[in-house]
Parts: C-alpha cells; structure tokens; sequence
C-alpha cells in the first residue's frame, strides 16, 4: 500500500509541477499551519466546574447522545490524543475556561487561576503544541438571564469583567510557557429573545466592560485578543448585543483580532468573502470553522464549496502569519473522536488544495484581462489529483490514510468508549 501511494504522488506531483506548482513546496507549507481543536467536541461542551452546571444559562446547546462522552479531564485528555494520531500535522488546543482542573472542588469563574490550567498547559507541553483560550461566558447562574457582559447590574458586568481579566492573564501565561503566544477569544450570548426597546445601552454598556477587560496591557508574543459576533442565538433570536457590526468596529478602533465565525451571520453570507476585507484593518484574524445547517447548529465540518473558499482566501491573502485558524463544532449524535478527525482532516484537504493552486499564473490571468482562461484554470484545478498528494501526506506523517482511520476509531469504541457506560 505504501509503495502504491509513493508511486501515485510521484506522477500527481509531475502533473502539477507541468502547472508551475511544487506539491513538495505546498506540503512543508501545509505542515506549518496548525489547526486549533476545540476541546469542547470531546464531552457535548459540558466542562468541569461541577455537575450539572452546564444547564444553567447561556444558550449552548449540543443534540444527540452517542454514547461514550468524556466524563473527566483524563478521558478528555486521552481521547484528545487518539483524534490527534489521527490527523497529520501538529496542531493546537483551544481550551474553555469551564475546563478547569479544580481537584473536584468548585471554584467560580472570578476566582479562576493559572493553578487550575497548569496541568492543561504541562499536557500540551508535552506534545509540544500551542494552546488557545476561551473565557466561559455562559453555562453560569450569572449568565441565566440571558446577559454577561452588557448586563444592567454592574456587579454581575463586574463578576464577568472580572472573570475575563483572569483569563486573558492564565492566556498570556499559556503562551509564554508553551512559547507560542495564545489567542484568548472573548464572546458572549447576549441578547433579547424579542424585540428590544432599547438597543443602545446594551450595546454602550459592552463597550465600557471590553474596555475595562482589555485595559491590562499583555505582551502579544504571550497572548492575542480576539473578539468574537454572532447573529443571534437560543434566546437571543431577535437581538445579539455583540453583532458583527459592533465587533467589526470594536476591533478596528482598539486592534483586536476579529473572530470570524462560519455559522454566525444570515443563511446567505459567508466568512470566505469576508477575510480579505478585515484583514485590511485589523492587525489578525481568528477563524473559527464551522457549517451552519439553517442556522448556527455548528455540525461537523465537510469539505465542501464554503470550506475551500475560506482555504483559498486564508492562502490567497498571503498572510498566514495573521491568521489563526479553528475547529468549532460540537456533534453529540456521532463518535466524538471521529467528528474531531473528520473535520480537521477535511480543513486540511482544502488548505492543501489551496496551497497546490498556480497562484501566480492566476493572477495573472486576471491582470490582463484574460477571464476566460482564469474560468478554464480555476475548473480545471478541480479535477487535478490532489489526493494522491493527500494521501502521501499522511503517510509522511505516519496516520492513516482515509480507508484506515476510522478503523482505528472504532477500535477505541470497543476497547475504551464503550466501557464508558458499563
């Protein structure tokens, strides 16, 4: 099998090198993009603060129930490490705060400190990988209401200030130890299930709590700020305080990075058409990749049209080194594992396609004019064997090709999921 994958990449790579393209060139790049898996696919975005906490508050919601979900932060972190064997390549972590490792005792999210996301970082050192962070603005008593940050209680605003500011400071902590600097990501739920009567002061009063979250000055190898919109929500179907609009002008007046979320806009936009856009005024972008079927219900993600749109613009843009790129999808009808496998491997397959683009003869195409050979490329492109190059790549990188992995994962169901319910 091996020697039929070295011999089918040989003659893929000849093909593309007729096009002007270096297959071996676009792999060592693909190997330098690092995918952020989201912790929260692996237990239904439960946490471990205490039991039952996750049904309070927030608008969070994952459907099914496949058995054998994490119940601990070692079954968390073991099946971490199967989905990681499985994707070629070495990623990140992107970590919630309701993560914690509290030693069974509850600690409230404003009394949060690095001592509870210690062994999470000794973890990710020990893999060397880079580790990205989420304040956990929902899931909460304090966030029942439907309200966080814009709340009209100054002290519950304060309670959610408070527990931002301990965040972004474990995030910047994170980076320094793991020497890759963290993205701390802030968004929250709030909003008005109908409509409003006033949407100023919510708005004005998120304004004055980001600013009094963001006031410490962090050192940006250590940590990245981002800020995250959304349309609207469980609960908040008819006004989101945290819209793109207000997002997208927060983060150009205090240059923040902007998170651009797949699922969070109307049915008919996309992020792709949105990247090259921010990106002029904003010192970075944080995608979080997902696919809204209908509205934000964040399903796994498929190599579809969207997800190679965003692949080529991410790669088109030519600033990587600005752009930090995330899983954020949670299906609890599926294996859990399987779905981390899925997604991420599908996000590189477009990556990679996009990176075995002749960009350059593409645009110059466009330069002069010259459209009809830009259309007979662009489709052309299509049908070029960039499987042959995938397929090597997981070879090189020692997992398994797209026959083999979810044997793998289905061996883990029978020797370790299963026994979950027993």
């Amino acid at each position: 099998m091996d020697k039929t994958i070295e011999q089918a990449y040989a003659l893929a790579r000849e093909q593309y090198a007729q096009l002007g393209v270096d297959a071996e060139k676009a792999l060592e790049q693909l190997a330098g993009i690092p995918i952020s898996l989201h912790c929260w696919q692996g237990d239904d975005v439960g946490g471990f603060e205490r039991a039952g906490a996750e049904l309070s508050g927030g608008g969070i919601q994952a459907t099914g129930n496949y058995p054998g979900k994490a119940r601990t932060l070692e079954e968390l972190r073991k099946d971490l490490d199967k989905a990681l064997s499985l994707i070629p390549g070495r990623h990140r972590l992107n970590l919630h705060a309701c993560y914690l490792d509290n030693g069974g005792r509850f600690v409230d999210r404003d009394q949060i400190e690095l001592r509870h996301f210690q062994s999470w970082i000794d973890w990710a050192k020990e893999r060397r990988m880079g580790m990205d962070f989420n304040p956990t603005f929902f899931s909460h008593p304090k966030a029942a209401d439907g309200f966080t940050l814009s709340h009209p209680d100054k002290a519950i605003r304060q309670f959610w200030i408070e527990h931002g500011i301990r965040c972004r400071r474990i995030g910047a902590e994170m980076g320094r130890q793991l020497g890759s600097a963290t993205v701390t990501n802030v968004w929250i739920p709030d909003g008005f299930k109908d409509i409003p009567a006033d949407r100023t002061a919510p708005r004005e009063r998120l304004k004055e709590s980001l600013d009094a979250l963001f006031a410490e000055r962090l050192d940006p190898r250590c940590n990245l700020d981002a800020v995250e919109s959304k349309l609207f929500g469980i609960g908040a179907e008819s006004y989101t305080v945290g819209s793109h609009e207000f997002y997208l002008g927060y983060a150009v007046s205090r240059q923040k990075l902007l998170c651009l979320d797949a699922g969070h806009f109307h049915p008919t936009e996309v992020i792709s058409d949105k990247i090259s856009s921010v990106l002029a005024f904003v010192p970075g972008l944080l995608l979080h990749v997902s696919r809204p079927v209908r509205w934000d219900s964040d399903h796994v993600v498929i190599l579809d049209d969207e997800l190679r749109a965003v692949a080529r613009e991410i790669v088109r843009s030519g600033r990587l080194d600005r752009i930090h790129i995330g899983l954020d999808f949670f299906d609890a009808s599926i294996n859990r594992i399987a779905a981390w496998v899925i997604g991420s491997r599908n996000l590189l397959k477009a990556l990679l396609t996009a990176l075995l683009e002749p960009a350059d003869t593409l645009r110059q195409f466009e330069g002069r004019f010259d459209y009809t050979a830009r259309l007979a490329w662009m489709e052309m492109l299509k049908t070029m064997p960039w499987p042959a190059v995938w397929e090597y790549y997981c070879l090189k990188n020692n997992v398994p090709s797209e026959r083999r992995w979810l044997e793998e994962v289905r061996r883990y169901e029978t020797d370790v999921l299963s026994k979950r319910n027993s």
